[in-house]
């Protein structure tokens, strides 16, 4: 074993090698006064010595001393103190945190809203702004992908009419057997039923697009009713086309024009009922902090009626069309069908002719 004079101790705190000589002065000390307390006190003394002459040798080489063993002294109430303050500070910053985050939400929801009503005032711009059915068809360019599919379809629709009226009426001039002729005419009525069931389908994603008439022309528009023609009404625009009649087809042209009469007093009377009682409920209701109060959802749920309405106007639409094909012959069909057609395409036209007129400068 080597002796004490070529032993080393390590210096607690910078870690430097020190011959232990200087041990000797402390072995003195417990033989002269036997006592192992003060030979302890002793022994701090010289230890705090040691570290004094240790960490000046050193201060050029190592530099000042770790904060850690600073932290080490401290008293462990300060230590706990400061800790708990560090978990309330913590706890602060992640309540901050949440509520950020849920701003930016609501922020979010909101800024969707605006842009959907951004969308709806830009829509209606198209037609009650300037610059007015510079589209023949009148789509108005709403970004609802199921009302952007219908106004293609519906622009295809119109290009396939205009297809049929040409065809029907070389038909009608090259007095074609009636089997033939019939074909035309049945290929008509169906082009009307699959408008009908594309309306159908526009109206669950937007009823009131397709009810405003929104994807027609501005004349078109003039004589809507409740998205699309009013069967009574087309009934004495077409008869004087369908004429010789005889009695009893007179006959039964003037009661079906009743029926439908009826029929759309019937409607139009619910379409009121349903105003009305839309208005007072959304009157009476109020829009609460971030969200709507139970009369908002009462009005969004009657609101669906508004596309049953659609749907019942479109199907008496198609039974007076098929009335009127029972009621006619094949002839006098294939020459209603082709003044419908040409009817609807003279109120576009003069769509056209109304927007591009010239203007007095203001």
């Amino acid at each position: 074993m080597n002796s004490p004079s070529t032993q080393f101790v390590t210096s607690r705190r910078m870690g430097v090698f020190e011959p232990i000589h200087q041990i000797s002065m402390w072995d003195e000390s417990f033989r002269s006064s036997g006592n192992f307390n003060a030979s302890a006190s002793m022994i701090l003394d010289e230890d705090a010595k040691l570290d004094n002459q240790s960490e000046d040798a050193s201060h050029g080489i190592l530099g000042p001393s770790s904060k850690y063993d600073q932290e080490a002294t401290k008293p462990t109430d300060k230590v706990q103190r400061r800790l708990a303050q560090n978990r309330e500070a913590a706890r602060k910053s992640r309540m901050r945190k949440k509520a950020y985050v849920q701003q930016l939400e609501t922020s979010r929801l909101k800024l969707i809203q605006l842009e959907q009503e951004l969308d709806r005032v830009k829509q209606q711009g198209v037609y009650i702004g300037g610059g007015l059915d510079t589209n023949p068809l009148g789509f108005s360019g709403t970004i609802n992908s199921g009302i952007t599919t219908f106004e293609m379809e519906y622009g295809h629709w119109v290009e396939e009419q205009n297809r049929q009226i040409c065809e029907l009426g070389s038909a009608l001039d090259a007095r074609i057997s009636d089997v033939e002729l019939r074909f035309l005419v049945d290929n008509g009525m169906s082009h009307y039923f699959e408008l009908f069931s594309m309306k159908s389908t526009a109206a669950k994603a937007d009823v009131f697009y397709v009810m405003s008439g929104m994807w027609k022309t501005s004349a078109e528009r003039f004589f809507s009713w409740i998205g699309g023609f009013r069967p009574s009404e087309l009934l004495k625009v077409l008869q004087p086309h369908l004429d010789p009649l005889t009695d009893q087809q007179l006959l039964d042209v003037h009661n079906l024009r009743q029926s439908c009469q009826q029929a759309e007093d019937a409607l139009s009377q619910g379409m009121d009922k349903l105003q009305h009682t839309l208005a007072e409920t959304v009157a009476a209701g109020q829009l609460g902090e971030g969200s709507y109060v139970p009369q908002m959802a009462i009005a969004m749920e009657r609101l669906e009626a508004l596309v049953s309405f659609v749907t019942q106007a479109d199907h008496l639409r198609r039974e007076t069309l098929q009335q009127m094909s029972r009621i006619l012959t094949t002839r006098q069909a294939a020459r209603g069908l082709l003044a419908l057609g040409g009817y609807f395409h003279r109120l576009r036209a003069l769509s056209s002719l109304w927007a591009a007129r010239p203007r007095e400068p203001a």
